[in-house]
């Protein structure tokens, strides 16, 4: 069976040319990496590694009646804002203030439940609207033991465990950009979910490398965290 192609898709992570030489596979109509050479993959997890997610759904709404709207979806919501939750589904909930949530996907069901909700949504008399964030931002998945040591050079809010909990969101800058970043794990394996300006996302990755090199950081796919 030949390889996969990111060109073979029209939508593609504005990383694909960075992942030249990965082995790709399907995410619901999209491609992602799978995994870089043929070794496990999980120590490098473990240790520190960066997560290209940017093909998985994610998609915020913003109102009054927000918060009704998506309880009654089924989603668990946050108590207050920077705060998230992980669902029961694998996907999260962060929300951003009193009136505004974002949500991001689950790799269980390849993100499928949150492309159901922006593709049903219709605007109504209710103060809920849609914020499309698939073209908007690009979303990074830093792992391991040392995520905090490698924010640490490149944003000056302290992200260490002690002042940045599981369950924290931080909407600040990182290395010059705006970030949102949101301290959940997958499973046991520390994450931080970091979220930028699609158009900065290339940018961003490079300095995210750089600042990971003295940990032994490396890119990896999703095939590890399933």
């Amino acid at each position: 069976m030949a390889a996969l192609q990111a060109q073979q898709f029209t939508e593609r992570s504005p990383l694909y040319r960075r992942h030249a030489g990965a082995t790709l596979g399907q995410l619901g109509d999209s491609v992602v990496v799978a995994h870089y050479g043929e070794h496990d993959e999980s120590p490098q997890l473990q240790r520190c590694a960066l997560i290209d997610l940017s093909n998985l759904a994610r998609v915020g709404f913003r109102g009054a009646q927000a918060a009704d709207y998506l309880s009654g979806r089924g989603y668990a919501l946050p108590e207050a804002p920077n705060r998230a939750l992980t669902q029961a589904d694998g996907g999260h909930v962060a929300r951003l203030s009193q009136t505004e949530y974002l949500l991001l996907g689950s790799l269980r069901d390849a993100g499928s439940r949150l492309a159901g909700e922006e593709r049903d949504w219709q605007l109504g008399a209710g103060g809920n609207y849609l914020l499309p964030r698939q073209d908007s931002h690009a979303w990074l998945l830093l792992t391991g033991e040392h995520i905090s040591e490698v924010m640490a050079k490149l944003c000056g809010v302290d992200l260490r465990p002690e002042a940045f909990p599981v369950g924290a969101v931080a909407q600040t800058s990182a290395a010059r950009i705006n970030v949102i970043v949101v301290n959940l794990p997958e499973g046991e394996l520390p994450c931080f979910h970091i979220l930028c300006d699609r158009a900065s996302a290339d940018y961003f990755w490079g300095a995210l490398l750089d600042a990971m090199a003295e940990f032994g950081g490396a890119p990896a796919g999703i095939d590890a965290l399933l």
